[in-house]
């Protein structure tokens, strides 16, 4: 669908990846222009949508789904699915710069509960069916089986019980088997020949973890630093909110006109910044570029999710570092793909404090064996310095901060202990 989308609001199956960056082919004579138009058109789309039939629809997905295991007893309404699918499709399609992983987790995890809502079961019965529905859909879309199984235990669950466990690694398992069969087997990221990774070059993954693990729980806070700029704003105008994603899509397509690499996911970009093809100071624009591009795409309603959003800040600022060290110590050049690959996962694991699923995630959608250590390594400062530097994560700040505001107690989230 997301693909599909693009193709009809862009004219290509990928924007962020054609050279140039021409016009749209569908109406030629806006010429680039059209990407200030694109984001507003899909707004007035799913804006009404989301508003009529699935408010929880909107954002990224995943502390709704953390709410419904924590506080709801694992019941999501069925309508979510079909509208968050749709709704996402839409967005991502028009130029939203979000990933699908969000909506992914948040369609498998309503279908789960759905289905255990029809079989009657109980509470925590129903929360894990809600939890092997999101492992299946991670495992599934991104061909890692064991980042969907922890995904779902560490973030949503957490709880390794033998029960939860086995009924998780089955749903992950099955599902991708089948996304195999679909689709294939290649790993979701491909990376250049990687070679040895030398003892001297842990020192600086621990650098790097400490870093990206900052950069990660900076944009967990520029997110809602922009979400609440952006409700700020629209709550003056007083007009109704299934309008805010149509508008403010223009000031979207503005940012979209400057960087056009900002259209939709970005994974050519990111691979191109891996295999080492982007300068420097086109790595730092990317890097701030995609901060702004994902906290407003969600701070005006969009739907979409951040993990696709912070792989990709992680690989700038891995790629970036790489490079600077490179200038530093010669003998380093061609580290680039390690630094990316590592940024990745200790960017994901600040921002979410989840380093068992950010290590594990990363070595599967690269397949990349000489990774492991590194990664497992990179995440443990990466979460440390998340905790020194943030109380929550860009999954459970959205939840405090829905109950702060009604003036209720907050609800703990489930990840708010162990994966912190």
């Amino acid at each position: 669908m997301v693909h599909a989308a693009t193709l009809v609001f862009s004219g290509h199956a990928d924007y962020s990846a054609v050279v140039g960056h021409p016009a749209d082919p569908w109406v030629p004579w806006l010429g680039a222009g059209f990407v200030v138009l694109a984001p507003a058109v899909g707004g007035l789309l799913y804006g009404p949508l989301v508003q009529r039939f699935a408010p929880e629809a909107r954002g990224h997905g995943v502390p709704e789904v953390m709410r419904a295991i924590s506080a709801g007893g694992g019941r999501i309404r069925g309508s979510v699915a079909a509208v968050k699918a749709l709704a996402s499709a839409i967005c991502i399609g028009s130029g939203g710069s979000v990933g699908r992983e969000g909506p992914i987790i948040q369609i498998g995890s309503a279908l789960g509960s759905a289905l255990g809502q029809r079989m009657r079961l109980p509470g925590s019965r129903l929360s894990t069916l809600v939890a092997c529905g999101a492992a299946g859909g991670v495992a599934a879309t991104f061909n890692a089986p064991l980042g969907g199984i922890f995904f779902a235990l560490e973030l949503l669950l957490q709880d390794f019980s033998p029960t939860s466990f086995g009924a998780v690694t089955v749903s992950a398992v099955i599902a991708a088997l089948i996304g195999r069969a679909a689709f294939g087997d290649a790993p979701f990221i491909s990376l250049p020949d990687l070679g040895a990774v030398h003892p001297e070059d842990y020192l600086l993954v621990l650098l790097l973890g400490v870093l990206a693990g900052a950069v990660g729980i900076g944009f967990a806070r520029a997110v809602y630093l922009v979400e609440d700029a952006c409700e700020a704003l629209w709550g003056r105008t007083r007009a109704p909110e299934w309008a805010r994603p149509a508008v403010g899509g223009l000031v979207l397509g503005l940012l979209l006109l400057a960087v056009p690499q900002m259209y939709g996911v970005g994974y050519p970009v990111l691979e191109s910044a891996v295999f080492g093809r982007t300068a420097l100071g086109a790595l730092v624009v990317l890097l701030l570029a995609k901060v702004l591009a994902t906290s407003l795409t969600l701070g005006i309603g969009g739907s979409g999710g951040v993990f696709a959003p912070s792989l990709f800040v992680g690989a700038m600022a891995g790629a970036a570092f790489g490079d600077v060290a490179a200038a530093v110590d010669p003998s380093l050049a061609g580290r680039t793909a390690l630094f990316a690959v590592v940024g990745m996962a200790a960017t994901f694991a600040g921002s979410t404090r989840a380093p068992i699923t950010g290590a594990v995630m990363l070595f599967e959608l690269t397949a990349a064996p000489a990774l492991l250590l590194p990664l497992a390594l990179a995440v443990v400062p990466a979460t440390a310095v998340s905790r020194m530097l943030s109380h929550g994560t860009v999954y459970t700040l959205k939840l405090t901060r829905r109950e702060e505001r009604a003036g209720a107690a907050p609800v703990t989230p489930v990840t708010a202990g162990a994966a912190a």
